[in-house]
């Protein structure tokens, strides 16, 4: 089967890899969308904190399943997504339901070889029935999920004012379900495109463009009070840094970027806000199973998100024009 390897930053080759063999408890899974993760992208230019080269990327993806156990619940020709998280179920973050900071997790393209393939064999555990939804709604699950977790961990509430920084897909993401929980969404990024597709796509009430002047303009859509939650999605450390001066009194910073640096903060300010700092990692079952519930509905404006498309077969000639920000990627899938 046709794979795709990471040999090392910058370097993609297309290889021919044996059919993975369905163990007891696993499923065969015939891959058909991958979508692709500012993760990824970040292993391609050498930027993942959590990475050993060589590596078969891939986190988001849907497929068909071609072989099932009799327990498994599923039966060749089903639909499904995965859960790319592989946790061990008995750490004490899985014992407390939170797999998705597993203390031994394995996400799948990251620290195991992941969907840039034909084929992958995986645990019943982590694969779902994709019911009432196309394979490409499928393969956008994950990277939903992402922002639809931080949004809970930021438990808002309609009426509050949120600030997501960085309109990447996952500050998208972020920005979609807070606007779904009824909150007054604004975005802050230094890119206009996306500034723009948050606005009419996304129907967010403001965002605000990196630059002179960008704090004063943020006091005024608050009243001088800034954010109730602000969520980063930067994967900048300076951003992330800077991303406390737009804490209301009261409010909550949720981080959903990992970067490698240290980062540091004024404590004063910190504790005159009595501000809360929240880390957001991944996503758990509950998350999944709300985005698909989203994407049934009507709730998110998936075709919009999905501005890209290449075949696995042309992935190392055309995977680097995504890190071109003249391209206007949001969401490129890879079709199998």
């Amino acid at each position: 089967m046709l794979t795709i390897v990471c040999e090392k930053p910058g370097s993609l080759t297309a290889v021919e890899t044996s059919l993975p063999t369905r163990r007891e408890g696993e499923t065969l899974i015939r891959i058909k969308r991958v979508g692709v993760c500012g993760t990824d992208l970040h292993i391609f230019t050498g930027n993942q904190p959590y990475l050993e080269y060589p590596r078969v990327m891939g986190h988001e993806f849907s497929g068909i399943v071609e072989e099932s156990g009799a327990t498994s619940g599923l039966i060749p020709g089903d639909v499904v997504y995965v859960m790319p998280y592989i946790s061990c179920g008995d750490c004490i973050a899985c014992r407390q339901g939170k797999t998705n900071c597993c203390t031994r997790i394995q996400v799948l393209g990251v620290h195991r070889d992941g969907a840039f393939t034909e084929y992958l064999s995986l645990p019943d555990e982590f694969i779902h029935k994709a019911e009432g939804i196309t394979l490409d709604q499928a393969a956008m699950i994950e990277f939903l999920s992402i922002g639809a977790h931080a949004v809970r961990r930021a438990d808002i509430q309609s009426g509050q004012r949120a600030l997501v920084v960085g309109s990447g897909p996952i500050g998208m993401a972020a920005a979609i379900f807070a606007n779904l929980k009824g909150a007054t969404v604004s975005v802050l990024d230094t890119r206009a495109d996306r500034l723009q597709f948050c606005r009419e796509q996304l129907h967010v009430a403001a965002t605000v463009e990196v630059g002179v002047g960008d704090k004063e303009r943020l006091a005024e859509l608050t009243h001088g009070e800034f954010f109730d939650v602000v969520f980063d999605a930067t994967g900048n450390p300076k951003a992330m840094e800077r991303g406390f001066e737009f804490i209301a009194h009261g409010g909550k910073y949720v981080m959903i970027s990992v970067v490698k640096d240290t980062l540091t903060f004024s404590d004063p300010e910190f504790h005159k806000r009595e501000a809360t700092l929240l880390g957001s990692r991944n996503a758990t079952a509950e998350d999944f199973h709300y985005v698909q519930q989203c994407l049934r509905d009507g709730l998110i404006p998936d075709a919009a998100l999905n501005t890209h498309r290449m075949s696995l077969s042309d992935v190392p000639t055309q995977f680097p024009t995504l890190l071109d920000p003249g391209q206007g990627v949001v969401k490129a899938i890879i079709e199998c």
